[in-house]
């Protein structure tokens, strides 16, 4: 069987695999440029090159974490909506909507990283986000 909504699952995980391509491009070139040596790095975390890289190399892996938070629950409810047959129309609409506002999202935060443009994607795909997940609860309570 085979459900229209997990074309945007694809498409999101796809996208979270090219922000990390583009992270460890510019992180990689900003860590040669500060003097970072990775070989006598011990117990660090992500967040401590915040100290020593440009916010702008920063940015990216500010990103692709995020891309590992909340599309997590779109994860599951799109996965759940394929499962009880409901992951096309509305539903498969509100999916792309999801998935194109935290690509808009990962762009302003990657590029220009303007918290208001930010924060109003954010919103939008939250909004898709608790539709979708409104939808599954009543599929799955046969409403």
């Amino acid at each position: 069987m085979h459900s229209e909504i997990l074309a945007p699952v694809v498409a999101l995980v796809a996208w979270t695999l090219a922000m990390l391509v583009w992270m460890l491009a510019l992180r990689l070139s900003a860590m040669r440029k500060a003097g970072v040596d990775m070989g006598k790095l011990v117990g660090t975390r992500g967040a401590d090159a915040d100290k020593v890289l440009p916010a702008q190399a920063q940015w990216k892996a500010h990103n692709y974490n995020h891309l590992h938070e909340q599309p997590t629950l779109f994860y599951a409810v799109a996965l759940t909506l394929a499962l009880l047959g409901q992951g096309d129309g509305p539903n498969l609409w509100l999916a792309w909507a999801y998935v194109l506002l935290r690509i808009a999202h990962s762009l302003v935060q990657a590029t220009f990283n303007r918290v208001s443009i930010r924060f109003l994607f954010f919103l939008l795909s939250t909004l898709a986000l608790v539709a979708l997940t409104a939808s599954a609860g009543m599929a799955v309570l046969g409403r």
